[in-house]
């Protein structure tokens, strides 16, 4: 495509470089939760799965070898192997578009053509940062759950003892990892899950026709094991936690999201942000540039600021711009990022949920597609094609029959994977939980509104 065929007020834009550097100012507005990921580039084609491995490391030899042993072309070894995990990144499609009318904008239709630029990088942005934060907190498709998987509750009381209960989420107890691959747990081993204080096999997940489960993006059903779970395990309320559950922290110790009240002030305070990290060390997770990132919202900063261990943490610090201006703050190895994606929850009867996301280098891996933007017609004969952190900006002349409306898209085609690591066990790191996904942690709390009058 011939830059002649764009009216000459644009022509400018496009040699200079305005349009692109608009498109990326949008993209990169902020912070997000895409910033953790790990980038890979994808050589597969849309709607296509690639099945990642990773090996595991091999257990520490503590036992010297004996010297009665030492015979043979093996001198008495026995080989060993290591285990295998995988995961899967499927990508898809995304994109919009915005078209620009050069006779009905008149004699703006160059800072018209370079505001679309900027809202397409800004929704692109926001498409992007929503995607990688729904995979973090809910899961993908052919995996084990997110972050929040595997820990729920109990949503009807059980009359008697029974094989099935209501839960409100089902997430992170459909799948397992059976000899390093996600397998459904209906017709596996079954997986072990405490209900109230009773500990049961789980054989199958059924989710509802229709969800009727209160946390973001949750996925309501019944959960069926091996044996009957007592009616007193059964009661509603009670805690339903997977052994491979990733860490999700309450103040206070509380064992469900509902259990959170304001009366017990369930606020967001340095503490829980310090279990976190040593969760994340005993994991040996390794950090971010130096740090690990917690991502929280505004009102839970708020929450924050107003610890008293934090203030004290903190102190000689009230002069410094991050302090002054609530932004970016760096503190015992954490890198707190204020974001307006983060999950909200509706009141469960104490007050909106509000949820801090801590996280390490690996949580999260981004698959681009290598043929974004890529195309087998001649340069000059095709759309003006900008590639900005991924994202493919199209600029299409007028083709309409007045030649009058030129096209603004974007698009890009990827996906996002949650990666396990199971096989980091205590075999090989003696402080390894036992959870799936070990790289982030989940800080569940009531907020503090802006007067200061709780929740």
């Amino acid at each position: 495509m011939g830059i002649e065929n764009f009216p000459e007020q644009l022509r400018a834009a496009i040699q200079q470089g305005f349009l692109a550097r608009e498109f990326e100012a949008g993209l990169n507005a902020r912070l997000g939760f895409r910033a953790v990921a790990d980038r890979e580039i994808f050589p597969n084609a849309i709607g296509e799965t690639l099945t990642k491995t990773r090996r595991s490391l091999k257990a520490p030899v503590i036992e010297p070898l004996l010297a009665t042993g030492n015979t043979n072309f093996d001198n008495g070894l026995s080989p060993s192997g290591w285990s295998i995990e995988q995961y899967t990144l499927s990508i898809n499609q995304y994109g919009d578009t915005i078209d620009l009318n050069m006779v009905t904008t008149g004699i703006g239709i160059a800072s018209q053509f370079l505001a679309n630029a900027q809202t397409n990088g800004m929704q692109a942005m926001q498409s992007l940062d929503r995607l990688a934060r729904n995979a973090l907190f809910g899961g993908v498709p052919g995996g084990v759950g997110g972050y929040l998987g595997g820990n729920t509750r109990v949503t009807v009381s059980a009359d008697s003892d029974t094989y099935g209960i209501a839960v409100d989420d089902i997430r992170g107890f459909q799948s397992m990892i059976v000899a390093g691959q996600v397998r459904p747990v209906a017709g596996g081993p079954g997986m072990t899950v405490t209900v109230g204080g009773g500990v049961y096999t789980l054989v199958d997940a059924i989710p509802d026709n229709r969800s009727r489960s209160t946390a973001p993006g949750g996925v309501s059903g019944e959960l069926r094991f091996s044996t009957e779970v007592s009616a007193a395990d059964g009661r509603a309320g009670n805690a339903v936690i997977a052994s491979t559950a990733p860490l999700v922290l309450r103040p206070n110790g509380k064992r469900t999201t509902a259990d959170l009240s304001p009366a017990d002030g369930d606020t967001l305070g340095i503490q829980h942000v310090l279990a976190g990290v040593a969760s994340l060390r005993r994991n040996n997770v390794p950090m971010i540039d130096g740090a690990y990132n917690c991502y929280l919202d505004d009102l839970q900063l708020l929450s924050l600021f107003r610890d008293a261990d934090f203030k004290y943490l903190y102190r000689g610090a009230y002069g410094s711009e991050e302090y002054r201006s609530g932004q970016i703050i760096e503190l015992l190895g954490v890198r707190f990022v204020p974001t307006t994606e983060a999950p909200q929850q509706a009141s469960l009867g104490g007050g909106p949920v509000h949820r801090a996301l801590l996280l390490g280098q690996g949580a999260l891996v981004e698959g681009d597609c290598a043929c974004t933007g890529q195309s087998d017609i001649p340069d000059a004969e095709r759309a003006l094609v900008e590639m900005v952190d991924g994202v493919a900006m199209v600029t299409r002349e007028p083709l309409d029959r007045l030649k009058q409306i030129i096209a603004q898209s974007w698009y890009w085609i990827g996906g996002f994977a949650l990666p396990t690591d199971m096989t980091a066990d205590a075999s090989i790191i003696p402080t390894a939980t036992n959870a799936y996904l070990k790289r982030g942690v989940v800080i569940e709390s009531l907020g503090t509104d802006a007067t200061g009058y709780g929740p």
